[in-house]
């Protein structure tokens, strides 16, 4: 779905299909991160449920194994995951995400989408309008510029040269040697050594948007020490750091619960039909709790009840596969 969702900039941007690839690999950790507990839920559910059908089970119990001691394979395996978890989390799911922005923005705004066609009359955005004679990469010569955005003050430019650049505001034709036409109230005509023209494409997308994924974990914690912006913001960090922090440990949580029930009701001689479903419904409850929960943060308060609460479910799973 996510990746779904990008093929726009295929249609609407016109970008070449390897651009679209590497786009989408800088999304594939952040994905990868979010379907890791899962994954781990449904490789123990899938084996256990497995061994228990063909009565595997049954012969280890009867030989003297333990629930505990036949859930430690489940265990070392989410433990792993939980581990591979946390660096995908920490590391780099921050550098692929920020990488994902600027590459986002530059396939949608940058020198990366924009082809000026020669000869030919090139609709930039809605109002402005850019004709050149002849192009070399970014280079133009003979550029005729109309801009009509402004109702106020219509601009019609003649250049000899021009070049398409990058700058922070985004981007712009720089021109040269030219002259220049302003229709508004009155009409004001003029010559220019050199012209810089803000296209104005940045305004597009949202420069106010808070990308609380591309935030290093150093200054997220930073973040949260030290609350800025609005309480809506607030809420984006504390939700990522829980993320980051708190959901690799969702691994381990799901592996111990569904160990717990299919082999404690293994032990009740109550077969695996009614197990599964029970344990995909503790798989449910746990998550969406843990997720109406990190959701709601608001403070370094609220982030520490949610760690204690964590860790203490963790504790309880494991005590109650210990228990005879």
């Amino acid at each position: 779905m996510q990746i779904m969702a990008m093929m726009k900039f295929l249609i609407n941007y016109g970008i070449n299909f390897g651009s679209f690839i590497g786009l989408v690999a800088f999304l594939i950790p952040f994905i990868i991160s979010i379907i890791i507990p899962f994954v781990t839920f449904i490789a123990v559910i899938y084996v256990y449920n497995k061994t228990i059908s063909d009565n595997e089970v049954s012969v280890m119990m009867a030989s003297g194994l333990s629930p505990w001691q036949l859930a430690k394979p489940a265990i070392r395996f989410a433990t792993v995951l939980t581990l591979l978890n946390l660096i995908l989390n920490i590391w780099l799911v921050p550098i692929s995400q920020s990488y994902f922005y600027d590459t986002q923005w530059n396939l949608r705004y940058g020198l990366a989408h924009l082809k000026v066609q020669e000869s030919a009359f090139t609709n930039i955005t809605d109002g402005l309008v850019v004709y050149v004679d002849k192009v070399s990469g970014h280079d133009m010569s003979q550029v005729m510029l109309s801009d009509t955005r402004n109702d106020k003050n219509e601009l019609v430019i003649f250049a000899e040269t021009g070049k398409l650049v990058t700058t922070p505001r985004g981007l712009s034709i720089v021109m040269e040697n030219g002259s220049l036409q302003s229709h508004g109230n009155t009409m004001v005509t003029g010559t220019f050594d050199t012209f810089d023209m803000d296209m104005g494409l940045a305004e597009q997308k949202d420069s106010g948007a808070f990308r609380v994924r591309r935030i290093s974990s150093y200054d997220l914690l930073k973040y949260a020490a030290k609350p800025v912006g609005d309480e809506k913001q607030q809420k984006m960090v504390f939700n990522e750091l829980s993320n980051r922090l708190l959901m690799p440990f969702m691994n381990l949580i799901l592996a111990i619960v569904c160990t717990t029930i299919l082999l404690k009701t293994s032990i009740l001689r109550r077969r695996a039909s009614l197990s599964p479903a029970l344990a995909v419904l503790a798989m449910a409850v746990i998550m969406t709790v843990y997720m109406t929960s990190a959701n709601m943060l608001a403070t370094v308060h609220d982030f520490w009840i949610l760690t204690i609460g964590v860790f203490v479910v963790l504790g309880a799973s494991i005590l109650m596969l210990r228990k005879k």
